[in-house]
């Protein structure tokens, strides 16, 4: 989702009529809302329901990747909010804009005129340039080519061979019918395993259930596994990169900051269903999960090959190739695991671990519960993340409820 600009907040004033919403302002690719009075979906020029400004407020730029589907997680994303929208910047300097609150505390707000009374008392001596400390689209594209010309631990052509096989439309993804006889792995040179960050990253693979609902409880053992996951990936350049960039962006003042942070957005525990913790964003994003009969999440190549070297995993089709030529690499594929459907799920292929988790994170500190755009490569490529709203860590900070590549040049 494009970044607010005034002309946007002063067309959504205007606009306004009777608490109904009539225009698009801020409203770019949101879920429809049956409230409003006319909608800013991607699937509202289908349903001929669009705003009148849609075209003018939502069209994409032509240079701006193209999503190949809106993924089923959108309709998982949570909605609600934890608390009362605050008219106060206590506890929230430097958060990222939210369109529900009546006033603001991120770096942006007083080029927009819409702080919270108390910004200036509160966040003044935060120590970032007001309108500088914004994180621009060009800046995210150039870290995330720094980042991935880092990985030094990614697949090589020789060390993961696919077979994707069929192709199908988007519009056939709910049909549910396996088009591809063979697997999708042909070979995984698994030697890239036994590195550091991969050793660390399979450990955690199975510290989880993947049914909703049912309470996570972790060992010793197993939280040690976290740390050391940790550990390994901020050895790397990868990691490096994105610090350096995060710090120079005074979003961390230490490393060790940073690395709580990171334990904390994607480790700690929420619930899902039945008021268990039973889910967190590493274990939707990396490991799966199954909720209301339908895969959630599983958005990793390493989870996918182990699943199905071990027969768990049935590859379906896909419906998105991406155009690299070396690795990493983007799938949007349909599978079957043990039972249960996943309509389309996207995936880096022959990523490291580190680079998945640092573009993921990047994305979500960077681009809370919007469309981040990046490039790899070259390429332009686009990652949708989403917070979980119901239940925070530290000051109100969100955990990740979801991240995944949802575009990229067609």
């Amino acid at each position: 989702m494009r970044a607010c600009m005034p002309l946007i907040v002063a067309m959504l004033c205007s606009l306004a009529w009777a608490g109904k919403m009539e225009s698009c302002a801020s409203r770019c690719n949101e879920k429809f809302n049956r409230d409003a009075a006319c909608q800013c979906d991607r699937r509202c020029p289908r349903h001929g329901d669009c705003c009148e400004d849609y075209d003018h407020l939502c069209t994409e730029d032509p240079n701006e990747p193209e999503p190949f589907l809106e993924l089923e997680e959108e309709t998982e994303a949570p909605s609600s909010h934890l608390y009362s929208a605050p008219s106060s910047c206590r506890d929230r300097c430097q958060e990222a804009f939210d369109r529900h609150q009546p006033c603001h505390c991120d770096a942006r707000c007083p080029e927009f005129g819409n702080c919270c009374k108390d910004f200036e008392s509160l966040c003044g001596h935060e120590g970032f340039s007001y309108s500088s400390d914004a994180i621009t689209k060009e800046e995210l594209q150039s870290i995330s080519e720094k980042i991935y010309r880092a990985d030094t631990n990614k697949a090589q052509k020789e060390d993961v061979i696919i077979n994707s096989q069929n192709r199908i439309s988007p519009s056939e993804t709910r049909d549910q019918v396996d088009c591809c006889p063979e697997p999708l792995f042909t070979y995984v040179n698994e030697k890239l395993f036994s590195k550091p960050t991969y050793a660390a990253f399979i450990n955690l693979l199975n510290n989880y259930q993947r049914a909703t609902g049912r309470g996570e409880h972790f060992s010793a053992q197993q939280l040690a596994e976290q740390d050391a996951f940790l550990r390994e990936v901020m050895k790397t350049a990868v990691m490096k990169e994105l610090y350096a960039f995060l710090h120079h962006q005074n979003r961390y003042s230490s490393e060790q900051e940073f690395v709580s942070d990171l334990k904390n957005m994607w480790f700690g525990l929420y619930s899902r269903g039945n008021g268990e913790e039973d889910s967190s964003g590493f274990e939707h994003v990396f490991s799966g999960e199954v909720k209301k009969g339908k895969v959630t999440g599983f958005h990793n190549w390493i989870r996918f090959y182990m699943q199905e070297k071990e027969g768990l995993v049935d590859y379906y089709s896909h419906i998105y190739d991406g155009p690299w030529d070396s690795y990493p690499d983007v799938l949007a594929m349909q599978f079957n695991w043990d039972g249960y459907y996943k309509e389309v799920g996207s995936a880096f292929i022959g990523s490291s671990p580190e680079f998945e988790f640092a573009l993921y994170s990047l994305c979500f500190i960077a681009r809370p519960g919007k469309v981040c755009q990046l490039s790899l490569g070259g390429y332009p490529l686009a990652i949708q993340t989403y917070t979980w709203d119901k239940s925070t860590y530290g000051n109100g900070k969100k955990y990740i409820a979801t991240a995944y590549v949802v575009s990229s040049t067609q």
